[in-house]
């Protein structure tokens, strides 16, 4: 390279690792596509320029011209029937005008009634050459040319019976748009009333346990109330807090989310989960902990492939004061009597909740009357029966194809990973997947892409999928930010350029493999595609009866479930650097993951010299960098040449390498991160100088050499295999895994919490409420505690065949029964305005002749109706795009006694907030 090309792309390199050094070499697979405008970009099609800057009009086809003038013969022949014949010269005239018009005219028409169209709907060209009718629909065509393209797997034959659209698998870009539904699938899942029950059943007894304790921890917490207070048991009413029910209301210490019950301070407005009541009034106050600072230093890609480097200088962060009372336990006190004292000084928090006073009690109570009366399933049988995995003699059946190894362990029976195919899973199969879902192993699940609607997962469709033009409903998508898996850091690149390395690979300026990923990808056709998935009970995303994420009430504020896309590179050989990685973690719930396209790029021939070049390089820098202690220095510099070795086995459906590990190993893995981490390197490729969790920090990739040595030190080992085409990986919540894509690969995910698997989300609460304070899994967003009150309520509700057992004022509240009622008097009371008011032009003249009747409509609600002001549904709009902002606060319904001060500014505040939403 010339000293100029270095210096350009040295400075390139200083500016920052967010822009991308991006080759400007055309690409032959995605030169010839031309992305055709579509109905919905008509608007935006530019216009022609002539000579001096005007802008003319488009130049007529020549169809355009004899539409045009058949128009014009059908309006001279309309005005002269009109106004009729003047005079005898002028009738004889146009006499001949009109026959020699209706001449012309059938001919055309006769022509046009013979003639189809010829337009084809994947490319919306209009050739003479054959295209392909569908006989379905009677209106969509396809030319030869772009079923080869587009649907190379799809007889024409078939498709002439039933064309794409039809099958809604169209890839079109105008059917692929990011906003357009897919017809023809059915996103509810059938359950029949017998199913319901079993599956509440087996819902209860899971979930009872669990039940019980938050159910304890509530009555510990009023009774203890009651001793302060002076009162009985019964008598404590804890406040109705003032949260609306779109928005999650999380601990302000621990950062957990809160359900139900809390404590809130009247002063400073600071809402403290149970548990942290509980560490304070004991002295320990667990979550209160120091930031975790780790430096990382950018010093380029030079020291990221074994050269010193210059520091690059980035731009620091602002300072952050919301973490002032959570670093010193000492501002949180609580005196012998249990009255817990604010960092801000004010005495004797108040007890407040969320849900209507003794609803969970009342949920505890059903349950275990029910499971008194025998109505709940046992569970011991599904435990202690033997699997079908084994034979009567207790070894493997390996015959039947539905296990593989995928571990050594010595004197252990979980070796094996049960694999069944999407055709041989039928209803008595769910017993056999619960079978090893309880003892908490991984389910690979075959052949998935049959079951689906065929939705193509090419690159070149997914692309189209992704890139969008400025539209009416959507701004400009074209550039996306991307994860440099070499440095983990976000670099911009076009989508054009992503997919094109996605298909033929892409370089750096020092020859290294460039692999980059795109992580959480929204795609709204996913939905509809994971929909078809088997094991729906669990993994249905809306109305799985085994999914308790899908019990939440519709007008709360759910977690992120997904589903999401993930589109990587990858290469069968590991590097030690770059590769196509997802670090080891831990996710909060369980999790499908579906591998649904994979592209294999080999690596350049003439690549391979500076790659090994690279590699010794790399090998140099960490033998001085990592293992400076290590007494024989040559042997580990030969163990690290080595490392970077090809997977053994490749075949040509394996897309990603997987390593799970299960959740009794769990203590000697983070021992051994622990001990080991100065031996990993994280951003920008520096060494890892601290952790605060060894699983949660998603820092740590164990390279084959580490899995070995872990195995050596400690006996334990993860289920390792790779992942084929079609392949639906199920993990269950609590065991932690990594992944490496042996080839450019499509996945899509999805988030899930089945019930015998609560206990470790609970589990994963405790330990998220411990990190440090600004650690990015520290907030609680799952909020599985909610999950199991409501889940509960629905179980209990399938049960009783009721419509629901939830108490009068909640079940109101969430079919909006109290909004409605107000939206009634409002609306009576907008009607009763003489006509003077509602003619007049300012908004403020208007505001101020109704403020007075609406307030009166509000003044004589009952008092119930008055406490769902925050949850005000169709009435909030009418008041806000009626009334401007001081006006509202002028209603005497906000200034009760209860609304004064700071009450009253949140309203307002409240409402201005929504106005903008």
């Amino acid at each position: 390279m010339d000293s100029a090309e270095e210096e350009g792309a040295r400075a390139e390199e200083e500016i920052g690792r967010a822009g991308l050094c991006r080759q400007r070499r055309a690409s032959t697979k995605m030169g010839i596509y031309v992305d055709t405008l579509t109905d919905d970009d008509e608007y935006e099609r530019p216009k022609r320029k002539g000579k001096k800057g005007v802008y003319m009009a488009r130049k007529k086809t020549t169809k355009e011209d004899e539409e045009k003038q058949n128009n014009e013969i059908d309006q001279n022949v309309t005005v002269e029937e009109a106004n009729g014949a003047t005079s005898k010269t002028r009738v004889n005239t146009d006499s001949i005008t009109e026959q020699s018009s209706n001449k012309r005219r059938k001919t055309v028409n006769k022509d046009n009634k013979h003639r189809q169209s010829n337009m084809c709907h994947q490319c919306q060209r209009n050739d003479r050459g054959q295209v392909v009718r569908c006989q379905n629909c009677k209106k969509k065509r396809f030319r030869l040319p772009c079923l080869r393209t587009w649907y190379p797997n799809i007889a024409k034959e078939d498709i002439a019976k039933k064309c794409p659209c039809c099958c809604s698998i169209c890839c079109c870009r105008r059917c692929l748009r990011l906003d357009t539904k897919i017809k023809g699938i059915k996103s509810n899942l059938e359950v029949s009333k017998d199913a319901k029950i079993q599956f509440s059943k087996y819902t209860l007894r899971w979930l009872l346990p669990h039940m019980k304790e938050i159910n304890d921890e509530q009555i510990a917490e009023k009774e203890l109330e009651a001793k302060i207070s002076g009162l009985e048991f019964e008598e404590v009413k804890p406040q109705d807090a003032e949260s609306p029910p779109d928005e999650r209301l999380t601990c302000d210490i621990c950062k957990t989310s809160i359900f139900d019950l809390h404590r809130s301070c009247e002063d400073c407005s600071c809402d403290i989960c149970l548990t942290c009541c509980l560490e304070i009034r004991n002295g320990k106050p667990q979550a209160c902990k120091e930031d975790v600072s780790c430096n990382y230093i950018n010093r380029g890609l030079e020291y990221a492939h074994g050269g010193k480097g210059q520091v690059i200088e980035m731009p620091s962060d602002e300072p952050n004061d919301s973490k002032d009372h959570m670093k010193d336990p000492s501002m949180w006190k609580a005196n012998e009597a249990g009255i817990i004292t604010c960092y801000c000084g004010a005495e004797n928090l108040v007890l407040k909740r969320l849900l209507p006073d003794g609803w969970v009690s009342d949920l505890y109570k059903q349950v275990e009357k029910s499971a008194e009366a025998g109505k709940l399933l046992d569970l011991s049988e599904t435990v202690s029966e033997r699997c079908p995995c084994f034979k009567s003699d207790g070894h493997i059946d390996m015959d039947n194809g539905k296990v593989f190894k995928a571990a050594c362990r010595e004197g252990s029976e979980d070796n094996y990973i049960y694999c069944p195919s999407v055709r041989d899973v039928q209803q008595d199969d769910l017993k056999h997947f619960q079978h090893h879902w309880v003892k908490g192993e991984p389910v690979v699940m075959r052949n998935v892409l049959e079951a689906t609607s065929g939705l193509s997962w090419e690159p070149m469709v997914t692309y189209r999928a992704c890139r969008l033009i400025r539209n009416k409903k959507h701004e400009t998508l074209l550039d996306v930010n991307s994860t440099d898996c070499l440095d983990f850091c976000e670099v911009e690149i076009t989508l054009h350029e992503f997919f094109t390395g996605y298909i033929e690979g892409r370089y750096d300026r020092m020859g290294w493999p460039r692999v980059l990923k795109l992580k959480d990808w929204p795609h709204l056709r996913v939905l509809n595609f994971l929909c078809s998935l088997p094991l729906k009970q669990y993994t249905h995303p809306t109305n799985g009866p085994l999914n308790l994420a899908v019990k939440l009430p519709k007008n709360c504020l759910k977690p992120d479930m997904g589903p999401k896309t993930y589109i990587a590179y990858g290469f069968a050989q590991e590097f030690g650097r770059g590769d196509s990685v997802t670090k080891l973690h831990c996710d909060m719930s369980d999790a499908v993951n579906v591998l649904t396209h994979i592209s294999e790029v080999p690596i350049r021939r003439e690549k391979q010299p500076d790659i090994e070049k690279l590699k010794k390089k790399h090998a140099e820098q960490d033998l001085k960098e990592l293992y400076s202690s290590v007494a024989n220095k040559e042997e580990m510099m030969e163990i690290l040449e080595k490392s970077s070795q090809e997977v053994e086995n490749v075949e040509t459906d394996d897309g990603a390498l997987w390593d799970i590990f299960r959740r009794e190993d769990i203590p000697k893995l983070e021992h051994y991160l622990q001990k080991h981490y100065k031996e990993f390197r994280h951003f920008y490729c520096c060494p890892l100088s601290q952790i605060a969790h060894p699983i949660h920090d998603q820092t740590f990739y164990l390279t084959r050499y580490h899995i070995a040595k872990l195995k050596e030190e400690y006996g334990i080992e993860p289920w390792t295999f790779n992942q084929k085409l079609g392949d639906a990986v199920l993990i269950p919540v609590g065991c932690p895994h990594q992944v490496r894509n042996l080839k450019s690969c499509t996945k899509v995910a999805l988030d899930f919490v089945s019930p015998e698997n609560v206990s470790e989300c609970l589990r994963l609460t405790k330990q998220y409420r411990l990190l440090p304070p600004n650690h990015f899994a520290k907030e609680d967003k799952l909020g599985v505690k909610k999950m199991i009150i409501y889940a509960v309520d629905r179980a209990l509700k399938d049960l009783s065949g009721k419509e629901s057992t939830e108490p009068e004022e909640t079940k109101n509240l969430k079919k909006g029964k109290k909004s409605k009622v107000i939206v009634k008097a409002v609306d009576k009371a907008l009607k009763d305005l003489p006509p003077s008011e509602k003619s007049s032009e300012t908004v403020e003249e208007k505001s101020n002749g109704i403020v007075n009747p609406i307030d009166k409509a509000l003044q004589d609600l009952p008092p119930t109706e008055k406490k769902c002001y925050p949850q005000l549904k169709r009435s909030e709009l009418l008041l806000i795009f009626s009334l401007p902002t001081k006006s509202i606060s002028n209603l005497s319904f906000f200034s009760s006694p209860e609304g004064e001060g700071k009450k009253k500014a949140e309203i307002v505040k409240t409402y201005e907030r929504r106005k903008k939403q």
